[in-house]
């Protein structure tokens, strides 16, 4: 029997794509303070094209390199700076909020998320979600090594709820590393396919895939429920 539901954060809870463009709004808005630089509009309309294009590791790089402002190390250490310790102009879905809800009326909800401090934390508290969860494991905090899937943060989440592996279920999205360390740990694990989803790659290793797969968070109490 379910009695504790652990949730990854991003692309499960809500959108990732909504907290990359509020970024990228922000560090347009810094870059557009300096001298002789274009308007933050141009400068976002760069980052996004950028970024939709599929160019997600230089994103800051390439799109100053055609708009043609200086940058160095420094600049982009500053801009990084920036997208992380912005205030995230992010909503969370109603139907997270109405799921999240009824099930924490019916079993202990958990939060395990990787991802850089504070930015996870802020991403947290625009959400307003953190009255749903009895824990919250961010794993910045217990090192880099301990990011998914790592088992780590797994672990601790089981000692600090008093719960066993086939009695927690994890809800996440990412099947590159979302999934590996519960499945090995013996849980029930649930990929939610959003429309919207950064990451849509298939894991060729052996254990990467989440036993159940849904299509949207409605679906979830439902299958909780069988399981």
């Amino acid at each position: 029997m379910i009695t504790t539901v652990v949730f990854d954060l991003d692309d499960t809870l809500y959108d990732e794509v909504d907290y990359c463009r509020s970024g990228f709004r922000a560090v347009s808005d810094f870059l557009a303070a300096l001298p002789q630089a274009p308007t933050a509009e141009r400068i976002f309309c760069a980052f996004w094209d950028q970024f939709t294009c599929g160019n997600r590791a230089r994103t800051f790089n390439a799109a100053l390199d055609e708009l043609s402002i200086p940058c160095d190390d420094k600049l982009i250490a500053s801009a990084v700076k920036v997208y992380r310790n912005h205030v995230p102009g992010i909503t969370l879905p109603q139907d997270s909020r109405d799921v999240l809800r009824q099930l924490s009326d019916q079993y202990t909800l958990g939060l395990l998320t990787d991802g850089f401090m504070p930015a996870q934390q802020l991403k947290v508290r625009a959400l307003g979600i953190e009255k749903y969860f009895k824990c919250i494991i961010y794993t910045e905090q217990l090192g880099r090594e301990c990011w998914k899937p790592s088992p780590a943060g797994f672990e601790k989440l089981m000692k600090t709820l008093n719960t066993k592996p086939h009695n927690t279920a994890y809800v996440a999205d990412n099947e590159q590393k979302d999934f590996i360390a519960p499945n090995k740990l013996g849980f029930p694990t649930i990929q939610i396919i959003r429309p919207a989803r950064a990451h849509r790659e298939f894991s060729p290793k052996a254990g990467a895939a989440a036993k159940y797969v849904i299509n949207k968070i409605g679906q979830l109490p439902d299958l909780l429920e069988k399981l």
